[in-house]
């Protein structure tokens, strides 16, 4: 049977761990060929698992996020997918946020998502096809505490993401958003242990015990099933699907905050 993503070539970032890899390795499943990025070099791992390749680098820096698209076209001739999932802790309030956090949580967490697909825009363009698809955060949506620039660096990736779909609509190019809540990955834990979250301050296992209580379904989520939203956006069948965000969050954000739904 021939998989949902056969014969597309994705690039994903943040790929060494968490969403990002799980996605990498989703996509792969799927049969799509993956080129896994990361500042982290085991995003080898990854890209060996998945049977593509990789590349290490900070895509906050735009010959970073250039040299990506670069190696893409290089080795597989073009891009179709750019899953942009990298992405760092941001813990802290307006108050006490100092400009060094504030300035390389944005940088990753919103400059870096922008530079993922940049570079990749013109060959989607000119083949007149391309999905793009940029993960914020329930964070971005909705009020949590003490993780400030966080949470600014996601809610703009969600004007950023609805802007690109716009402009580059006419185009044949899908760009949309995915909005995760918990998901138990080393990125939550270390914004649990800066102090930030739902869950600041807590063991992250206990965490996720408490916080999947609050949660609809009570519990939280996993990486498989945000994985599985970012192949249905890669895909075909969400053709005509874009400028759009799509929470996977266990029905937290309709809860009525601070009550158990």
């Amino acid at each position: 049977m021939t998989g949902r993503l056969h014969g597309k070539i994705a690039v994903v970032t943040g790929a060494a761990s968490g969403i990002g890899r799980g996605s990498a390795l989703a996509f792969a499943r799927e049969g799509a060929t993956v080129l896994c990025t990361d500042i982290d070099p085991a995003v080898a791992a990854t890209a060996e698992e998945a049977g593509g390749s990789s590349v290490t680098g900070d895509l906050s820096d735009p010959s970073a996020a250039e040299a990506v698209t670069r190696a893409a076209l290089a080795r597989y001739g073009r891009v179709d997918v750019v899953y942009a999932c990298a992405g760092i802790a941001g813990a802290g309030t307006a108050a006490d946020t100092d400009m060094e956090t504030w300035n390389r949580v944005i940088a990753v967490n919103l400059t870096s998502k922008w530079l993922s697909f940049k570079f990749a825009l013109p060959g989607m363009v000119e083949r007149g096809s391309g999905s793009v698809i940029v993960q914020a955060s329930i964070g971005g949506l909705r009020g949590v505490p003490g993780i400030f620039p966080y949470a600014a660096a996601k809610a703009g990736c969600i004007g950023m993401a609805r802007q690109a779909a716009i402009d580059y609509g006419p185009h044949g190019i899908r760009v949309n958003v995915i909005a995760p809540g918990n998901v138990p990955t080393p990125l939550v834990r270390r914004t649990y242990e800066a102090g930030g979250g739902m869950g600041a301050g807590l063991d992250i296992d206990e965490a996720m015990a408490r916080i999947g209580d609050v949660y609809p379904m009570r519990r939280v989520g996993t990486v498989e099933e945000v994985a599985a939203m970012a192949v249905h956006l890669a895909g075909d069948e969400s053709a005509w699907t874009t400028g759009q965000v799509f929470v996977v969050d266990g029905g937290i954000t309709s809860a009525q905050p601070g009550r158990r739904a």
